[in-house]
């Protein structure tokens, strides 16, 4: 009679969980719970698995990314005991406290001695690229997980496809400090060249997806925002964060989007000056070790206006390449332009140029647009610890991808 008593709460409380999915989705934060209590994230086998540990162990439930079999928590008590204690009920894979990730920004400035306005446009090679490609890259979604974004901003009118908060669940994105509303306006702002603001994805779409009120993030936050751009169908998705600890959940979200044939680009961070330590996502992606050969994504370091690496730009083995990320131009929220620095800014580059190469061959696997981008940088395959395969250039590899799609069609 006990044990039947036991599995039938049990079964009570999995219902309770798989109807929590249903209302929430697979990432939206429950209504009320504590944003100043330490979370735990806990990856288990299946929602029964999760229904005990929440029977066994109670915590309020804070967020479910059902498609990564991960759960967001918030412990009552001290959280070192209770990850020690969920880890031993059955079905529960991992617990650990959630890892925090920044918004990789070394600088930020209203005006800059000596820049040009949006010089990053030519270095890069922007300007260079047909103009039937910059219009093709229309059918191409980038996603910008950051903290939201102005999608009144000039820059951004008529490029967002749609936006969403994984927090909340709605589709409000105010963008509270301008983080995400520079990032976007680089990735895939408005391309009129000589009128107005010219971002690197030509035509290409925006999905905004809002993660955070602040520069401060964690990776539960970083992986929901990744499943939810995957699921609805951006081609590419942009990480203008980072953060030293490593996080088996990220990994997952990179893994699952990479399945799915969706091109990842990360912020290498900036703290070359403080021990120059790998940052992650972005070593997820270009594993250390690796020299910028293979991984899931692209790992985007910072140069300056000389081509050189940014002073703050981290560099090494899990570098791909590098994009202008010192003094940049771009929009800060409605009319309102200035320039920032930081990896933050490289990184949408380079995806907007993904989404050029996209538009050029869409037969390409994303290993191919990321083999593309590095083989046709400033080193032209040749990779440095400084600068990776060095910096993008759109032209080349547009015309790259050109060539090879009249190759295949002969």
């Amino acid at each position: 009679m006990a044990r039947a008593a036991t599995r039938s709460r049990l079964a009570a409380v999995a219902l309770t969980v798989l109807g929590l999915v249903g209302v929430i989705g697979f990432s939206r934060r429950l209504p009320h719970a504590s944003i100043k209590s330490p979370s735990v994230e806990v990856t288990y086998t299946s929602h029964v698995a999760l229904a005990r540990v929440l029977r066994d162990r109670p915590a309020r439930l804070v967020r479910v990314v059902a498609p990564l079999h991960v759960a967001e928590v918030r412990p009552s008590g001290a959280t070192p005991a209770y990850v020690r204690a969920a880890r031993r009920v059955p079905g529960i894979v991992g617990a650990s406290p959630t890892v925090r990730r920044r918004a990789a920004v070394a600088l930020r400035r209203e005006s800059a001695d000596g820049a040009a306005r949006e010089w990053q446009y030519y270095a890069a090679g922007v300007d260079r690229v047909p103009r039937h490609v910059v219009s093709a890259a229309a059918h191409i979604t980038i996603a910008v997980v950051d903290t939201g974004a102005d999608v009144a901003s000039p820059a951004l009118a008529g490029k967002v496809r749609g936006t969403y908060d994984v927090r909340t669940g709605r589709r409000r994105v105010r963008d509270r400090n301008g983080h995400g509303t520079f990032v976007a306006s680089l990735a895939g702002g408005r391309s009129r060249r000589n009128r107005g603001f010219a971002g690197f994805g030509g035509a290409a779409r925006l999905l905004i997806v809002k993660v955070s009120n602040s520069t401060s993030f964690s990776d539960v936050d970083v992986a929901a925002g990744i499943v939810y751009a995957v699921r609805h169908h951006a081609r590419i998705i942009n990480l203008s964060v980072a953060g030293r600890a490593p996080s088996i959940v990220e990994k997952a979200a990179l893994e699952y989007a990479a399945s799915r044939g969706v091109l990842v680009v990360a912020a290498a961070g900036n703290d070359a000056l403080a021990g120059d330590p790998p940052e992650y996502p972005a070593a997820l992606l270009q594993p250390v070790g690796s020299n910028g050969n293979g991984g899931l994504g692209i790992s985007v370091g910072a140069s300056d206006s000389a081509g050189a690496r940014a002073g703050f730009s981290e560099y090494g083995s899990f570098v791909s390449l590098v994009a202008p990320g010192e003094s940049v131009f771009g929009a800060r929220g409605r009319a309102s332009y200035g320039y920032a620095s930081g990896t933050s800014f490289a990184a949408p580059e380079v995806a907007g140029v993904a989404a050029l190469v996209w538009a050029a061959d869409p037969k390409l696997s994303f290993r191919q647009v990321s083999t593309i981008l590095k083989q046709t940088a400033s080193g032209r395959g040749a990779w440095s610890s400084e600068l990776g395969f060095g910096v993008v250039d759109a032209a080349a590899a547009v015309q790259r991808a050109t060539a090879a799609a009249a190759s295949a069609a002969r």
